[in-house]
């Protein structure tokens, strides 16, 4: 039922702001068209946190990014001109396509401080979108359809599942939810896609008589079906058809390497525009970068 449960990776990101990595994996490199997953926190920040927390502005290419918080707040700013605050279950979509620039700034804990929980994804564009025209949305209410049923409130962020659509666009079939789970009860793994998966953000959960704790992805074979939340938990369903070969180097993801090392040059060159808004600093390409690594689903 479990082809593979995949330990979080700590990675720091500097300025105190360490995440929970599960995607890529060196054995997994991508569920469906996901490619990465980061667990934010959760981390209290005090009134006057240093701007070393701050995400900086930096490139993308090759994909979507999914911003989604269970708390606190995060300023986006982008080189489309956007400005938008993200909250607790709302979703900024981000397609960088043949490339954007943005920042993540955490102003709200600067001036009042505040507890930071959520989650970072990035999807995989397929070949015939991946140099399509950058685009932003913020998605917040219906957009985001929710039910009750047997002890599980769920979310649909993105993608078809559960018989809902969410309101975002995508690009290829996927699906992508949050569920808070209370003790004992069950939850269905939509069927229907050809890779699916589940991260257990708190709590535990159960599959085919084992528990699962928090922290870890349970990779579903085929036949997988239910998971039960052994207490009380949050977990993230998501998956989809796989989009085929990947390379993912620092923040840009092609199925070309060449268009990777032409991302790298760009940046460094400056020939990227930066968010009009936030164009003071910039996170600098990687002194030794290492060469682009596949990722295949």
């Amino acid at each position: 039922m479990i082809e593979l449960v995949i330990e979080q990776r700590r990675r720091s990101l500097g300025g105190g702001m360490d995440v929970g990595r599960m995607l890529p994996f060196a054995k997994r490199r991508m569920v469906g068209p996901y490619v990465f997953f980061d667990h934010m926190g959760p981390l209290d920040l005090a009134p006057g946190v240093g701007r070393g927390v701050d995400v900086r502005p930096h490139p993308h290419i090759g994909l979507s990014t999914v911003t989604y918080l269970f708390a606190g707040e995060i300023m986006h700013r982008d080189s489309l001109g956007h400005a938008q605050a993200i909250r607790p279950r709302e979703v900024n979509w981000m397609t960088a396509g043949r490339g954007i620039t943005h920042s993540e700034r955490l102003e709200r804990a600067r001036a009042q401080g505040d507890r930071l929980h959520g989650i970072q994804a990035w999807v995989a564009l397929p070949s015939e979108y991946e140099e399509v025209a950058p685009s932003f949305s913020h998605h917040a209410g219906d957009d985001l359809p929710q039910w009750s049923e047997g002890g599980v409130h769920g979310q649909l962020i993105a993608g078809n599942a559960y018989g809902l659509t969410a309101g975002a666009a995508t690009h290829s079939p996927q699906f992508y939810a949050h569920l808070d789970m209370a003790p004992g009860a069950t939850a269905e793994i939509p069927a229907g896609y050809a890779e699916r998966a589940a991260y257990v953000a708190t709590g535990a959960v159960e599959v085919g008589g084992v528990a699962y704790g928090a922290g870890r992805m349970l990779v579903f074979g085929r036949n997988a079906s239910r998971l039960r939340a052994v207490e009380r938990s949050t977990v993230m369903v998501l998956g989809g058809e796989p989009v085929g070969e990947r390379f993912v180097y620092w923040n840009f993801v092609s199925s070309s390497k060449d268009r990777l090392a032409q991302a790298a040059a760009d940046w460094k060159a400056g020939r990227m525009k930066l968010p009009d808004a936030d164009d003071a600093e910039f996170i600098p390409l990687p002194d030794d970068p290492a060469p682009p690594a596949p990722a295949m689903s």
